[in-house]
């Protein structure tokens, strides 16, 4: 399993646009084969702060997500909306059960 964390600092003059972008993104990537979970968080303690936290099948889940046509469409406009850069770890996981 491949866990990514996507921070997203946010102009917050443009989060209702940033809003509606990023839903779109997360609904496409939901429907994608290999995805577990697509979630965006709301950081409590930085204002404008999410975190995109994605959990993949495998690295060729990853790798068809990433050449996806939402995924390449959001990633064109983030700049749109970001104040910084992406702040983007991969992870490999695997699930520990109790």
């Amino acid at each position: 399993m491949i866990i990514i964390h996507a921070e997203m600092k946010v102009n917050g003059e443009r989060e209702a646009e940033f809003l509606k972008s990023v839903k779109e993104l997360i609904e496409a990537s939901r429907a994608e084969q290999g995805n577990e979970s697509y979630k965006l968080l709301k950081d409590t303690e930085q204002d404008n702060t999410y975190l995109m936290v994605e959990q993949w099948k495998d690295q060729e889940a990853v790798g068809l997500h990433n050449a996806s046509s939402h995924f390449q469409a959001f990633v064109a406009k983030a700049p749109n909306y970001l104040t910084a850069p992406l702040n983007v770890q991969a992870y490999a996981g695997q699930l520990i059960n109790k």
